[in-house]
């Protein structure tokens, strides 16, 4: 009879346990989340801003810093580096600057004239990226569009003060009737130079049809745009001469290469074209003839347009 009773009570045991083991088992379901390549990341849009206010770091990236946007399409990077042309260059997309590969999250890029630059990419949002350079710990934020809803005018009128310096000189091609004599009559070349550098524009009174390398500049001083309000597509050129007085006009793009100047103060209508456009290119043999452009923040610009004025006052008052 305990035999008996001691079989039940091993049956009872292992009958508890293989319930027990029975009811603790859990069927997962498996989900498979997709993963966004990088290179997804960056052609999910065709043009990417460089916002350049946002922009850290005391070393630049030279390709990224001189660039409005950039593209990554098939294996190669495309740069806007140029307001000239803004919209119509390469498509919309500017000109072929070099080639990307992308690896987990670290793009890679072999720029045709400034090398190989390798960064560290985080997803900030929808469409804004950030570049991060380990080597110079530089960043730039990006910011994603596609070329049917990308804004080139709004690029273009905020960036006229580079436009200005995108040909070796501005030659008067028209000067109204309208308005009172006065010396700037004369001028018959403009030069816009990038802030910092030789006075930051030069003015020549050589007459019309004279070779770039052959003007003489009689004047130089300091110059600055600003924004008129209430009419995005007009802007005011101040030139401060070194000598003699200051020069007011309202700026009026007429094509990529042309500029109307109505003086304020006389009444006086001009139009200059552009001579010697500068391509910010970087192909062509890995070399490039141009003069080095590098966009600066809005605020380091005033900062050193300040600083010309501050030196020029010392120089005045000596």
């Amino acid at each position: 009879m305990k035999a008996m009773k001691h079989l039940s009570l091993f049956a009872l045991v292992a009958i508890f346990f293989t319930s027990c083991y029975t009811d603790v088992i859990i069927d997962d379901d498996y989900v498979d989340v997709p993963v966004v390549t990088l290179n997804e990341v960056l052609t999910d849009y065709e043009i990417w801003y460089v916002d350049i206010d946002r922009s850290t770091g005391s070393t630049i990236v030279p390709f990224v810093q001189k660039a409005f946007t950039l593209s990554f399409r098939g294996g190669n990077v495309f740069a806007n580096n140029n307001l000239s042309g803004l919209g119509q260059n390469g498509g919309g997309f500017g000109i072929d600057v070099g080639f990307y590969d992308t690896f987990d999250y670290e793009l890679d890029v072999s720029h045709d004239l400034d090398g190989t630059y390798s960064f560290d990419v985080s997803v900030l949002s929808g469409n804004e990226i950030e570049l991060y350079h380990p080597a110079t710990r530089s960043s730039y934020i990006l910011i994603g569009y596609q070329r049917s809803n990308f804004d080139y005018d709004r690029v273009f009128y905020d960036n006229i003060h580079y436009f200005l310096q995108e040909f070796r000189a501005w030659e008067k091609i028209y000067t109204s009737d309208d308005g009172d004599i006065n010396p700037f009559d004369n001028e018959n070349f403009l030069q816009f130079l990038p802030a910092g550098n030789s006075g930051n524009f030069r003015s020549s009174e050589d007459n019309n049809g004279t070779s770039i390398d052959n003007i003489y500049w009689d004047y130089d001083g300091i110059y600055d745009v600003d924004n008129i309000s209430g009419d995005f597509y007009k802007k005011t050129l101040t030139l401060d001469y070194n000598f003699p007085d200051n020069e007011f006009f309202e700026l009026t793009v007429i094509d990529d290469e042309t500029v109307e100047l109505y003086q304020i103060n006389t009444g006086t209508t001009y139009q200059f074209r552009g001579k010697g456009y500068i391509q910010y290119r970087t192909a062509e043999g890995a070399k490039t003839a141009t003069l080095p452009k590098y966009r600066k923040r809005t605020a380091d610009i005033k900062k050193e347009i300040k600083a010309l004025k501050a030196k020029k006052l010392k120089a005045f008052k000596k």
